[in-house]
């Protein structure tokens, strides 16, 4: 890795994260087309570089969730429990069965966009007479969360993108979703590379991480992500909520604009 393509991708993690760390997004999902196209990380290897530019860049935000103490709660041991499993059996998925990314990008954009859209609309029609969901089951989220490991382990997202918008669209507050899910990404994106390093021991082709790059990335992550979690306390629950529907929509979005190419 040269100068410019490290500062590029320093860059990038860094305003990836100060964008998507006030609601639990590790930004990963967004960094994710920038290594494909402009950074040029070939595939598999493109899924364990993000895995390890969350685990670098994760601890800037939990480092702040910790000392305001939004850290502790079930959810944080629901989601870790939940996604920790799935991200292995994600990585195994990835490297022996090489499942092609057209159903993954299918199946992001026809959940995020009317999910992304669904919150928009509810948020700026929100009222005080507007009873709040009513919260999911510990199971249901536990095995939401298994279901995001397994997709986390395939495609390298940390999946605060697809568990925040699920989560406070049934009802849960940003506040307390935005740290577990942070937590729930370092602890699994940490596992998914150390699979995925175990396993370039065993498979052939570009299977281990871009070790500089995601570094890079990561250490710009991990600024951004400190300064994002220090700008939530600061933001009204509304435009949290705005601001998640709009992250769902643009990574929606996103992928379905690469469907259509």
């Amino acid at each position: 890795m040269d100068w410019p393509t490290g500062l590029l991708g320093f860059a990038a993690g860094l305003l990836i994260s100060v964008a998507t760390a006030p609601v639990g997004v590790s930004g990963a999902v967004f960094l994710l087309p920038v290594q494909i196209s402009v950074l040029g990380v070939p595939s598999p290897a493109v899924t364990p570089t993000n895995l390890l530019y969350n685990v670098v860049a994760g601890p800037g935000a939990l480092l702040r969730h910790h000392r305001a103490g939004t850290l502790r709660g079930p959810l944080t041991r629901l989601l870790v429990l939940g996604t920790v499993p799935g991200v292995v059996a994600g990585a195994v998925i990835r490297v022996f069965a090489v499942p092609g990314p057209t159903v993954f990008r299918l199946l992001i954009a026809v959940l995020l966009l009317p999910l992304g859209g669904w919150l928009c609309l509810r948020t700026l029609r929100r009222a005080s007479r507007t009873a709040p969901g009513r919260e999911p089951s510990a199971r249901a989220v536990t095995r939401l969360a298994v279901a995001v490991g397994v997709a986390g382990g395939i495609y390298g997202i940390g999946g605060g993108s697809l568990l925040g918008p699920i989560l406070v669209g049934r009802g849960m507050p940003v506040a307390k979703v935005a740290p577990a899910a942070l937590a729930a990404t370092f602890v699994t994106s940490a596992v998914g590379a150390g699979t995925y390093a175990l396993l370039s021991l065993t498979a052939t082709g570009d299977i281990a991480p871009y070790w500089s790059l995601g570094l890079a990335c990561g250490l710009g992550g991990l600024c951004g992500g400190y300064l994002g979690a220090r700008l939530q306390p600061r933001l009204p629950e509304t435009a949290l909520r705005l601001l998640l529907g709009v992250l769902a929509l643009g990574v929606g979005g996103l992928y379905a604009v690469q469907l259509l190419r």
